[in-house]
């Protein structure tokens, strides 16, 4: 159905496709995995029309095209999930399932809301999300808006006569297991019209729902396998050239906490989000919130920020109450807070890497009043090597770096504050393997000086591989606590009892 032919895209002398050449038939899934800067999300904008590549060229279904935008991408049945969302926040679910393409519902110059809403609610079906298509966007879930984001494209189904190809960027990184398999079960659906390209940075999945998969690095396709050859260890090695730690967590470099309370959290309520919160959070301790989405581990780590108001307990950090405090008093208490939507809350687009790095607690970068700019170049060229940030160099906009480089500026800013309380929500979404690595790493050199962290992992076994510490939430209520520096090393199997 598609066929890239010799794709290389430059962008202000930074080569970021190298001669690409992908096939993808109908029927098929191409796995696309490749480290944080490799070229995929650069690839799949190419694909989409967002992109026009510098050389190559692109066939479908035989015939070379040149696809100027993403509505002349999906006439030609090239639809995409965008790894950062597309959605438009302030306008209903079935406002944006139909965004560009309300003409079919117009009558006598008006829209048919009921017939588009129930047009709508078909398209929810086909992902299992059931809620009312007059839902403002902005009140799901960041979990609810991928479903949106799926049904959105899926409408191709019906919209295009021919054969379609579906773009997945990321889809998987923040949905649970039973999202997951609900995804899994429309690919497999699309098979019989459609080739999917899905990118994920989880390897197993890649290898359990491809037929191929491609390995990218550096911007170029480094190898193409077949589902038999593949294996973890080997795209893993392919990605990054080096094969994965031993100690994929960093374990062996996990300290035990100092016996001296940094953060006290007493009776802690938020109506419709958590009830009666207390726990203690010592120096140099990882505490990890575990429970399903809604559970209320998000709400709560927002207001221990103040990013959110609670009607009842309090927050002490070393002493200062920061109870309903507003954030620049939490920043200046020593609080940093990794946002689960990076896009939105964790950085400013427009703005460089440097500039990002040293928004907050920006005059410690001062002398005599005047910023001290050879010392913050100092500083972020020292950030930037030390978790490997890919950027030609610290003045370029960060709306020019991958997904999962934008994150690791994020955690540079707060590396650089010198907090002694990290709020990491999901501080691994959509980074490779390695990039991981980098992220545990210097998880634990926090830990070392002497900082405390609060972790909403990715996975259970991120969790569990992290924390010294497992708080389990479910409905809002604290239903457990695991001390996971015992002998005896916790599983899975320990904590799901407890969330569900």
């Amino acid at each position: 159905m598609l066929q890239l032919n010799d794709i290389t895209k430059n962008f202000y002398g930074v080569q970021a496709l190298k001669e690409v050449s992908l096939s993808v038939r109908v029927g098929e899934v191409v796995g696309l995995v490749g480290e944080n800067g490799a070229g995929k999300s650069t690839l799949m904008k190419v694909l989409n029309g967002i992109h026009q590549p510098t050389n190559g060229s692109i066939e479908i279904n035989g015939a070379k095209r040149v696809l100027r935008g993403p509505r002349d991408a999906a006439t030609h049945g090239i639809g995409m999930v965008f790894q950062e969302q597309s959605l438009v926040p302030n306008i209903s679910i079935a406002e944006n399932i139909f965004l560009g393409n309300e003409a079919r519902f117009v009558k006598f110059g008006r829209i048919d809301w009921r017939t588009m809403n129930d047009a709508a609610r078909q398209q929810l079906a086909k992902v299992g999300l059931e809620v009312d298509p007059n839902t403002v966007t902005a009140d799901l879930s960041f979990i609810q808006r991928q479903m949106v984001e799926l049904a959105k494209v899926l409408t191709l189904e019906e919209a295009v006569a021919g054969n379609l190809c579906i773009l997945l960027d990321e889809p998987t990184s923040m949905l649970e297991q039973a999202e997951i398999t609900i995804l899994f079960s429309v690919i497999r659906k699309l098979r019989g019209r459609a080739g999917i390209v899905f990118i994920s940075h989880r390897l197993d999945e890649v290898i359990e729902i491809s037929d191929t998969i491609y390995v990218m690095k550096d911007g170029a396709v480094v190898s193409r396998m077949e589902k038999a050859e593949a294996s973890p260890s080997r795209i893993h090695h392919l990605m990054v050239g080096r094969e994965v730690a031993a100690s994929y967590y960093k374990q062996e470099e996990r300290q035990r906490p100092e016996k001296q309370i940094a953060l006290k959290v007493r009776g802690l309520t938020k109506a419709g989000a958590f009830e009666d919160i207390s726990f203690d959070l010592n120096q140099g301790e990882v505490a990890a919130l575990v429970g399903t989405e809604g559970a209320g581990s998000e709400p709560l780590i927002r207001s221990l920020f103040g990013l959110e108001k609670v009607e009842r307990g309090t927050i002490e950090l070393n002493g200062i109450d920061l109870t309903n405090v507003l954030t620049d008093r939490s920043v200046a208490a020593g609080v940093g807070y990794v946002p689960r939507e990076r896009k939105i809350e964790g950085i400013v687009e427009e703005m460089s890497v440097q500039e990002n790095i040293f928004l907050p607690l920006a005059r410690q970068a001062t002398r005599f009043g005047l910023f001290d700019f050879s010392r913050m170049a100092k500083k972020t060229n020292e950030l930037m090597g030390k978790l490997r940030i890919k950027a030609p160099d610290r003045s370029t906009p960060c709306v020019n770096l991958s997904g999962g480089n934008q994150q690791k500026v994020v955690l540079a800013r707060w590396y650089r504050t010198g907090a002694r309380l990290f709020l990491l929500d999901h501080p691994t979404r959509g980074l490779d393997v390695g990039a991981k690595e980098d992220v545990y790493s210097l998880i634990r050199e926090i830990c070392a000086g002497g900082a405390a962290v609060i972790l909403i992992g990715d996975t259970l076994e991120e969790a569990l591989g992290l924390a010294h510490t497992i708080v389990v939430l479910k409905d809002g209520m604290q239903t457990a606590r695991f001390d996971n520096t015992a002998a005896t090393p916790l599983t899975p199997l320990d904590l799901i009892p407890h969330m569900v």
